[in-house]
């Protein structure tokens, strides 16, 4: 058993409680992380908020870190100790249907106890003060050791610095798929994207390799726009700039809609907005953004029955255990940006305060 540092939400709607924990040694196909650089989201604020029906107290959030293998359970093969790794909230089995379907990369192999917060047997790996605490999305990177299943791993580069390729593990992938996977964006095409935090950055900056000739941003915070046209939006507006909604806005910019919109907010009145935004005929709106449990989506049926396609898309379809090295390995060449998303660096005991700056839009 480890001793280490955690960040334990003991209840809903209050700030993390940096703890001594035991994390326990890992059991079969299971693989233990230490935890060398992690990064807050918006998907752990919303759990901790209380707002999330999946959320279990007390729990160990995080889902975008990256470490290196300390130890692993009998029958594990694919890493070993010492290996550099990313940990995976929607894991990679290789054997179950939706693993064996291209169309998808939603591996279902867990899904069912990674929900309730526990490992595969239906047990925890983390105490603290003699209580269970729970695991979140099968990774709980706000520990300084963790375990995970060891589908839940991806093995990467060595040489990747931990403390930027850290956000591979949501955020980054999340939006480049949504624009390069799910979206399919074609040279020349005309794009908005809705909500210009970390998310809507990286389908921007998606959007921009896949050879998009207008990329418009859209969010009410005007002091996200210079960092938008960074990462190659051509143009940014505000929804409170007009008397109009921002769909027909849209509409009159664009000479009837875009090719391609994004929602990457979790809102549902902005989703049926990038919907009713796009172009008759062929417009396609992704909705990439989380919306609070029993929300529920709306358009006129005649906005799909005239050709515009509603989608969504969860870690931008990458297949995981396949695909995270292999957008390191992107980072490490170049071809996308990875470091220019950071604006922080804090130590591990500051973690409420990266909360508070992603909450204040810094």
């Amino acid at each position: 058993v480890i001793k280490c540092k955690a960040a334990v939400a003991w209840e809903a709607g209050k700030p993390l409680s940096i703890e001594e924990v035991e994390v326990a040694p890992p059991k079969a196909h299971e693989v233990r992380i230490k935890i060398v650089a992690t990064a807050v989201c918006h998907t752990d604020a919303y759990t901790l908020s209380g707002a999330d029906p999946e959320g279990c107290f007390p729990v160990i959030l995080g889902h975008e870190g990256a470490g290196i293998v300390e130890s692993v359970g009998e029958g594990v093969t694919k890493v070993k100790k010492g290996d550099t790794v990313i940990p995976l909230y929607i894991p990679q089995c290789g054997e179950c249907k939706f693993c064996k379907n291209p169309k998808t990369n939603l591996c279902q192999k867990i899904r069912i106890t990674q929900g309730k917060g526990v490992m595969p047997d239906g047990t925890s790996r983390f105490t603290c003060k003699g209580k269970q605490i729970y695991h979140f999305m099968g990774t709980s990177t706000f520990s300084e050791y963790t375990v995970v299943a060891d589908i839940s791993v991806a093995k990467i580069d060595a040489a990747a610095p931990l403390d930027k390729v850290c956000l591979l593990g949501c955020g980054i992938s999340t939006g480049y798929g949504a624009a390069v996977n799910t979206a399919k964006v074609e040279p020349g095409s005309t794009c908005a994207v809705f909500g210009l935090g970390g998310v809507g950055l990286a389908v921007i900056m998606g959007c921009k390799i896949a050879g998009a000739s207008r990329i418009i941003g859209i969010d009410i915070n005007k002091d996200k726009y210079a960092k938008a046209k960074e990462f190659g939006a051509t143009e940014c507006i505000s929804p409170q700039d007009s008397k109009k909604p921002i769909q027909e806005v849209l509409v009159e910019m664009t000479d009837g809609g875009v090719d391609y919109s994004f929602e990457c907010i979790g809102n549902v009145g902005v989703m049926r907005a990038a919907l009713e935004a796009c172009h008759k005929g062929w417009g396609v709106s992704v909705i990439v953004g989380v919306a609070a449990a029993g929300q529920e989506i709306s358009t006129r049926p005649f906005q799909l029955v005239t050709g515009r396609t509603w989608k969504g898309t969860a870690f931008g379809g990458w297949k995981s255990v396949d695909s995270v090295p292999k957008l390191v390995t992107e980072y490490m060449s170049k071809k996308i940006k990875v470091d220019e998303f950071v604006t922080h660096t804090l130590p591990f005991d500051k973690i409420n305060e990266a909360f508070e700056l992603m909450h204040s839009g810094k």
